[in-house]
């Protein structure tokens, strides 16, 4: 009896003692994974300084200088991608935001754009200039709004939200922002994204009409 005791003891110490580590690892994980969410309209300030950052926040402006704004946090998350950006966006016009994708196709980041055929040719549209600038971009062939508005940095982050990049979107509109490394969320967007690219792809879209 007294063994059974002892064993039952040791197993209920060997539950406890594993529940703890559990909790301890999933806190520390927690800890490292950005979750984070923003919302708009977001105050308007100079944001020359996250394009330069050695340029003297005293530089002349008329706006404010050294304000931490959702928009400021949403161009760091997008300038911090080293590798790779994809964009699934149905309208496109905010000219900073435009700004830093071009800055980072100037780095070498492999950029990815998909958008609203429709959208894509209004006035303000910032999809021309990104094609210019000889970043890939598709648009939807199908006969309805790809009403999407996400990006995936670096294959491991998500920006997903209500928010249109356009400049009404972020200084007019109530909106928000989600932005996330939880790999249960990231990875059905980087799958979803791959998809839509794939069945986008205008060469095969025609080669199908032409067969």
């Amino acid at each position: 009896m007294w063994t059974v005791k002892v064993v039952s003891l040791g197993v209920v110490a060997l539950s406890l003692s594993l529940e703890l580590l559990f909790w301890l690892f999933s806190r520390r994980r927690s800890e490292r994974i950005t979750n984070k969410v923003l919302f708009f309209p977001s105050e308007v300030a100079c944001v020359e300084h996250i394009f330069s950052p050695t340029l003297p926040h005293s530089h002349v402006c008329s706006l404010p200088h050294g304000v931490d704004t959702s928009f400021s946090r949403l161009l760091r998350y997008i300038l911090s991608a080293c590798s790779s950006l994809d964009l699934c966006l149905f309208s496109f016009s905010n000219m900073d935001l435009s700004r830093a994708v071009l800055l980072l196709h100037s780095r070498g980041v492999t950029i990815r754009v998909l958008t609203d055929k429709v959208y894509s040719a209004i006035s303000g549209s910032q999809i021309g200039v990104l094609r210019k600038a000889g970043i890939c971009v598709r648009c939807d062939v199908s006969a309805v709004h790809m009403h999407h508005k996400f990006a995936v940095v670096d294959g491991r982050t998500l920006i997903t939200g209500s928010l249109n990049w356009t400049l009404t979107a972020v200084q007019s509109n109530m909106e928000n922002i989600i932005i996330t490394e939880e790999p249960d969320l990231v990875q059905p967007f980087v799958k979803e994204f791959c998809r839509l690219w794939g069945l986008n792809d205008s060469a095969q879209y025609l080669s199908s009409v032409t067969d």
